[in-house]
């Protein structure tokens, strides 16, 4: 398609990204956001599995499913490198074109800021902000962010501060991160008024996985995460614009962990190396391993001859519900080369954890720390502090002190317990209420009460455009 075949009058539209957000909490503690979709449309997303982070927005914003966009979970094991690696920020990693560059097709005075949704460093999008830690060689963790154009991570931080990143992931958690999110794209719409802006507000994601959905246990974080969102569609709506509130997936209430990788060693499939007294998985020397991801594991199979006996194994594991092959992946719409030889999906009330050792003293020395890059899989464990240490600020203030006088040292103060763990997500979900859903004001751009996530890219696009025919103009094949 050529520039010149389309023109179009831009709508201004700004889509916030409520993750976890779903019909069952939307009540008396979220006030705001309740009466706004009462005036609006509510449609439930069905969403693609695995419903987690990275491979729903990917759907969300290419308008494909995990086999053609490639992201088939937060992380996966790199075969050419024999690495399991979760949390990549590259752009080049999502193998379809994204909304912003099928935008400027249509017309090229397009233009999007992208503002801590996955994926966000070194694409097409005009403004990007997202999480950027700096490392310096003596251990410390020092919070940052990444910015283009460059310039925009100090006219932020001079504003707002440092990026408070301990409060967006690990113990600390809290809804300052959130908050801060919110206040940089009030600053950016100042600053370049974006034709479509992109937000992600996460804290109430957190919230459910370490209280689970009960509603009163949520409160506070529900009301919270209301005053957020009000805030900005009130912002936005007084400057002419589109809001459209969707959210990835709905949260699942768990109480049974499940380490595929023990029952993988147990058999005499996973191989550990030991260092200094502590055990590494040896993902390269396996015949077979998993990579947990919440309700989905991605289960690699070194010794083809041997994914059978693999299957038949995994299927009589308390917890899982399904094991996917081929076949199976193929009709999920996850056969692609970076998925596993199965996958395993959790029973409603299960999720899997990466956990490989047999004994807690031979457990790495990282999982007892916040490490989202060096753990082979995700680990929710990370929102507590270990109940066992009896003074946690104490400890803590022990530890900092120790990194500000140089000294390199763990901030060991994760739990091992994964039954600490109250909600999950990853599995398609059982019925609408508890689905990830999407409101929008423009009625008429919502067809049907259902919506499935390949569907959210056109979605958006009709918001934006002067016409109604996105699907058949710019078809996603």
């Amino acid at each position: 398609m050529k520039n010149t075949a389309i023109k179009s009058d831009w709508h201004k539209t700004v889509v916030l990204n409520v993750v976890g957000l779903t019909p069952s909490l939307l009540g008396e503690h979220m006030p705001f956001l309740s009466r706004w979709a009462s005036q609006g449309k509510v449609s439930s997303i069905k969403p693609v599995l695995p419903a987690v982070t990275c491979s729903v927005q990917a759907t969300y914003l290419t308008g494909e499913s995990p086999d053609r966009h490639g992201i088939v979970g937060n992380g996966w094991y790199f075969q050419d490198e024999c690495e399991v690696k979760f949390w990549r920020q590259s752009n080049q990693l999502v193998q379809a074109p994204k909304i912003w560059e099928t935008a400027k097709l249509i017309a090229p005075n397009f233009t999007c800021a992208n503002l801590f949704w996955w994926y966000n460093m070194y694409s097409t999008a005009d403004i990007s902000v997202t999480p950027k830690p700096m490392y310096p060689a003596d251990g410390r963790k020092i919070p940052d962010i990444y910015t283009q154009p460059a310039n925009l991570r100090s006219q932020l931080q001079n504003r707002l501060g440092t990026f408070p990143l301990f409060e967006f992931w690990g113990p600390k958690t809290s809804i300052r991160s959130s908050a801060w999110i919110a206040q940089s794209a009030k600053i950016v719409e100042e600053l370049h008024n974006p034709t479509l802006t992109l937000i992600y507000i996460p804290h109430l994601d957190y919230c459910l996985q370490r209280l689970g959905t009960d509603q009163k246990a949520n409160a506070t974080d529900l009301k919270q995460v209301d005053e957020i969102c009000q805030d900005l569609i009130q912002f936005y709506c007084a400057r002419g614009a589109q809001v459209i509130v969707l959210s990835e997936y709905g949260i699942t209430p768990v109480s049974r962990p499940v380490s595929l990788n023990r029952v993988l060693r147990e058999y005499g499939y996973l191989t550990v190396r030991e260092e200094l007294g502590r055990e590494l998985l040896d993902a390269g020397a396996s015949i077979a391993f998993a990579v947990a991801d919440h309700q989905i594991a991605h289960i690699y199979v070194n010794d083809k001859d041997k994914i059978s006996l693999v299957r038949q194994l995994l299927e009589n594991v308390p917890g899982v519900e399904l094991v996917l092959g081929e076949k199976e992946k193929a009709a999920y719409h996850l056969n692609h080369p970076r998925a596993g030889d199965l996958v395993t999906v959790a029973a409603s009330n299960a999720w899997f954890t990466y956990y490989y050792w047999l004994e807690e003293k031979k457990a790495p020395d990282f999982a007892r720390t916040v490490d989202i890059h060096r753990k082979p899989g995700y680990d929710p464990a990370e929102l507590f502090i270990d109940p066992a240490i009896r003074f946690p600020a104490l400890k803590v203030a022990s530890l900092l002190l120790k990194k500000q006088f140089g000294f390199r040292t763990l901030l060991d103060i994760i739990p091992l317990d994964a039954s600490l763990v109250k909600g999950s997500h990853g599995r398609i979900p059982s019925s609408p209420d508890v689905s990830p859903l999407v409101i929008t004001h423009q009625t008429n751009l919502l067809p049907s009460s259902t919506l499935q996530a390949t569907d959210i890219r056109d979605m958006i696009l009709s918001h934006l455009c002067s016409y109604h025919a996105v699907p058949q103009l710019l078809p996603n094949r």
